[in-house]
């Protein structure tokens, strides 16, 4: 094992940059953070079923499938800022379109400026984890992302904040009477709409607001001066770039732990709600559950990182992942809070996962790490679909979420199989780096 605890994991020359560019994942942690409740909330909202409503994810990560190639391409022509530039761009528009979206209470417009504003997002993650693993030196880089990737809950706890204090807590549909039940579904079709209308503005404004800050922070960018050279060779065919990475059997088993690792972490953060409602908490109650979720993850990201410093990179990814299992076993077999903790504790292991995986996908790469950024990026696309299975497991009995029991536990249980299968794909990832790989 080489240890890295006497090279800088951030030299100095290139600290501006560093924290330029770090402060990014904070702003995509946001927007990821407050849109997981959103799946809850437009199904109450506009009475959706779970699989309707999973459309949420299916749009916000399919936008990360689709734009994560054409950013590398556009990355490696240009250059880092221009990159990021055009992705601030393409964030500040979708969150914009949630304007028009509300005003004509079309669901599918929601969707589509979900889907917008992940093309932005998908520039900024295929540009700036590469730009973040070039600042340095190889032996430190899985360790200066992780660094950098510390920040991204940081951002996700201040949306999942926002969600809470300005949607969640003023929806009208999600008021319950004296006796615990819905007073939305006992209204008639006029005052339906009127709630409907009012709720869907709640929704709206947050991601306005957020629109109009993301173009104050794409200005700030535009006039820093950023110590970054154009790429080499960009008249080299982008097949050719491509062939040669997945040559490597590390970087395509890589590409195949993230999509789980990702469909994972989602299905964990945005299901949380529908399994504390199971157990009488409502979705703005839930809310302080999953920022403990995310308050364990941030911990967890500041100790794997100091730990990564020790301890080889794909056993201690093994070893998470094998934690995790065990958690996720709570979730499904423990009823009560008990299995609510479990699930909240999952989060703790997969704080490591996201960086390290990507480190290791990418090591020595050199310049086709921006094509191969793009595949990891790509693979974000486990966060659309598995969550979209998940609501469908969640349809068996009904629209609830305890109408059938499934393996002696409710649905909502049953459903986290599908993280527990994905946790075992990235903990045999782990395996096969450090016995394998290396």
């Amino acid at each position: 094992m080489t240890k890295t605890n006497s090279i800088p994991v951030v030299p100095k020359q290139v600290l501006l940059p560093f924290i330029l560019i770090t402060s990014l994942f904070a702003l995509w942690g946001f927007a990821n953070d407050i849109t997981n409740p959103m799946v809850s909330a437009f199904k109450k909202v506009l009475e959706l079923n779970n699989t309707q409503a999973s459309w949420v994810q299916m749009a916000f990560y399919g936008g990360y499938f689709t734009m994560a190639l054409p950013a590398a391409i556009f990355a490696k022509k240009y250059s880092y800022k221009k990159g990021i530039l055009l992705g601030l761009t393409l964030y500040a528009v979708g969150a914009l379109l949630f304007y028009p979206a509300a005003a004509f209470e079309e669901f599918n417009l929601f969707l589509v400026a979900l889907y917008i504003l992940t093309f932005g997002l998908a520039f900024l993650e295929t540009t700036a984890n590469p730009f973040i693993l070039s600042m340095g030196p190889e032996e430190t880089a899985t360790q200066r992302l992780n660094l950098a990737q510390a920040f991204n809950p940081i951002g996700a706890l201040a949306g999942l904040y926002a969600a809470q204090t300005l949607i969640l807590g003023s929806l009208q549909s999600d008021d319950l009477d004296a006796s615990g039940m819905p007073i939305y579904d006992t209204l008639a079709e006029t005052a339906k709409a009127s709630i409907r209308t009012a709720d869907l503005m709640v929704i709206r404004n947050p991601y306005v607001m957020l629109g109009i800050a993301v173009l104050g922070i794409l200005m700030l960018i535009a006039l820093v001066k950023m110590p970054e050279n154009k790429e080499k060779n960009t008249s080299e065919g982008v097949l050719k770039a491509i062939g040669r990475i997945f040559q490597g059997k590390k970087f395509r088993e890589g590409v195949i732990a993230q999509m789980f690792y990702v469909g994972a972490q989602i299905m964990c953060w945005t299901y949380i709600y529908q399994y504390a409602e199971t157990l009488g908490i409502d979705n703005r109650s839930a809310v302080p559950y999953a920022m403990a979720a995310l308050g364990i993850f941030l911990l967890g990201r500041w100790v794997c990182t100091f730990l990564l410093k020790y301890i080889n990179s794909g056993k201690l990814l093994m070893f998470l992942a094998l934690l995790a299992i065990v958690f996720t076993l709570g979730a499904i077999f423990i009823e009560g809070m008990a299995g609510l903790y479990s699930l909240v504790m999952i989060s703790f292991c997969m704080s490591l996962m996201f960086p390290t995986i990507y480190g290791i996908a990418l090591e020595g790469m050199g310049d086709d790490a921006k094509f191969g950024a793009a595949f990891l990026v790509m693979a974000i696309v486990g966060g659309a679909i598995m969550p979209l299975a998940q609501g469908m497991i969640l349809d068996i009995g009904g629209l609830g979420y305890t109408d059938v029991r499934i393996l002696g536990v409710p649905e909502v249980n049953f459903s986290f199989i599908l993280p527990l299968f994905c946790f075992v794909v990235v903990a045999t990832y782990g395996y096969r780096v450090f016995k394998v790989h290396n």
